[in-house]
């Protein structure tokens, strides 16, 4: 009996602990650097936009067309969107959100996010909308996209 109540009081220890770390969580560790990185976007850092991506160069973006490497697609978004990031007079200010559809894990160190987009035009209040899929790795810096398609 007692050596229940000890293994039952251990067991109890533990949870709370585990609760403090979600980083050890994949899902918490993927949203969590999904949120920052459109709060990247909404403040016009394409850098920090960009931080989720991995620095690998067979890194993809698949829109119309595959873009490879992290330097080629923050050209391709710099051209596409460069008013977001200050690069002409009349910036349209837009606002990023993701909301998650379905999150698993391919494998110790890889999951898939499939999410929608909706870039919100905040001056017209008309937004845009679409899907990607995202596939991570956990890297030393974290969770990284690997690979993006997103129509």
């Amino acid at each position: 009996m007692i050596r229940a109540m000890l293994a039952m009081l251990a067991l109890l220890l533990a949870v709370p602990e585990a609760m403090a770390r979600p980083a050890d969580d994949p899902r918490a560790a993927v949203e969590a650097a999904m949120a920052d990185s459109a709060e990247g976007w909404n403040s016009g850092d394409i850098d920090r936009f960009l931080a989720v991506y991995s620095d690998d160069p067979a890194t993809s973006f698949t829109g119309k067309i595959v873009t490879r490497g992290k330097e080629e697609i923050r050209n391709r978004y710099m051209v596409t969107y460069a008013r977001q990031f200050g690069h002409m007079a009349a910036a349209v200010p837009t606002r990023l959100s993701f909301r998650i559809e379905d999150f698993r894990m391919l494998g110790p160190d890889h999951a898939l996010l499939i999410a929608q987009w909706t870039l919100e035009n905040i001056e017209t209040d008309k937004p845009d909308t679409g899907m990607t899929s995202l596939v991570f790795r956990k890297e030393a810096g974290g969770w990284k996209i690997i690979a993006d398609h997103s129509s």
